[in-house]
């Protein structure tokens, strides 16, 4: 019976791999926007893409950003500049595109741009600080995708939305953990929404990865700034040494944690818009599959047991 049992899970696997080898035809026909291409993951997609024959359409926040990525693709990609925080770089983003697609529509959308700065204590940020994050994160995610539906309905597309393993827990404060809860929550009524219409809508939850999210120099520099504009009430609550504290737990930890194959993420993201039965969900990252997952669907005791555990106490905190 146990072989048998080992036999059709073999079986499963072999058949969901073989499903999962089938690519989408005539891919140089098909356009893909993606936002977020000055680095990262976003930048790594355009590329990718291109070399596989896509018309990439990369939305950069910096001149330097789309000088850059002309500079290393085809002269079949193009750039643009769109701020997702503005309504009127959107707009102004799918009008140039829908000229360019035409009638055969916008085979595929990828929401990747995002912010990971201002981060920290919950109490130690004001509502501009989350509402700067939210608007990038969260907002620009809505507002992108609402200004290209009608093209990705044309096509019977793909929208690719990435969110972050932190939109199933949330380790640590401010409104990085909120706004990825958010596109988790957008992303799963889109998806019920948009089926009847052909349109597949698809998540990435990344574990960590070396990029900007985790970069120690630009942490520290939060995390100072943030500090430096408390009040001496606040301050005192943590302690005069606990930002030392914190910056070296983060030193010694985050070069551990951080992944630097970032192409284990931009393959999921690829898969997702070129795979003829794409996932609903992708976790890159051992961290994210073997740690943080199993971690969300703990008991809430345990989870917060776990995540605070080798946290640094606040000089007031209460024993």
């Amino acid at each position: 019976m146990f072989l048998y049992l080992v036999g059709l899970i073999a079986l499963v696997a072999l058949y969901r791999w073989y499903r999962e080898t089938k690519r989408v035809p005539n891919v140089s026909d098909k356009y893909v926007y993606i936002t977020g291409c000055d680095s990262g993951f976003g930048n790594l997609l355009a590329k990718r893409l291109d070399e596989l024959g896509y018309h990439v359409i990369a939305a950069c926040f910096t001149e330097k950003g789309e000088d850059d990525l002309k500079k290393s693709s085809s002269k079949k990609l193009m750039t643009i500049h769109v701020d997702v925080t503005n309504s009127e770089s959107i707009q102004k983003a799918a009008a140039f595109i829908k000229s360019k697609v035409g009638e055969a529509g916008l085979w595929g959308l990828v929401n990747n741009a995002g912010l990971s700065v201002p981060a920290g204590q919950c109490d130690w940020l004001t509502i501009q600080d989350y509402k700067k994050m939210l608007d990038v994160n969260l907002m620009g995610v809505i507002e992108v995708t609402l200004s290209v539906i009608p093209l990705i309905k044309k096509s019977q597309g793909r929208i690719v939305n990435v969110a972050s393993v932190f939109g199933r827990i949330s380790p640590v404060g401010g409104a990085y953990c909120i706004s990825k809860y958010g596109v988790e929550a957008f992303n799963d009524s889109l998806r019920r929404n948009l089926k009847d219409f052909g349109i597949k809508v698809l998540c990435i939850e990344p574990g960590f990865f070396k990029t900007a999210v985790t970069n120690t120099e630009i942490m520290e520099k939060n995390i100072h700034n943030l500090w430096e504009k408390l009040p001496q009430e606040v301050k005192d609550d943590y302690g005069s040494d606990y930002v030392e504290k914190v910056l070296k737990l983060m030193k010694e930890q985050m070069p551990k944690l951080s992944d630097p194959d970032l192409m284990k993420v931009v393959s999921c993201m690829e898969h997702a818009i070129s795979a003829v039965y794409p996932r609903t969900r992708y976790s890159p990252g051992w961290d994210a599959k073997l740690f943080w997952l199993p971690l969300s669907y703990m008991p809430t005791l345990i989870a917060d047991y776990v995540l605070a555990r080798d946290n640094v106490k606040p000089a007031k905190a209460v024993v």
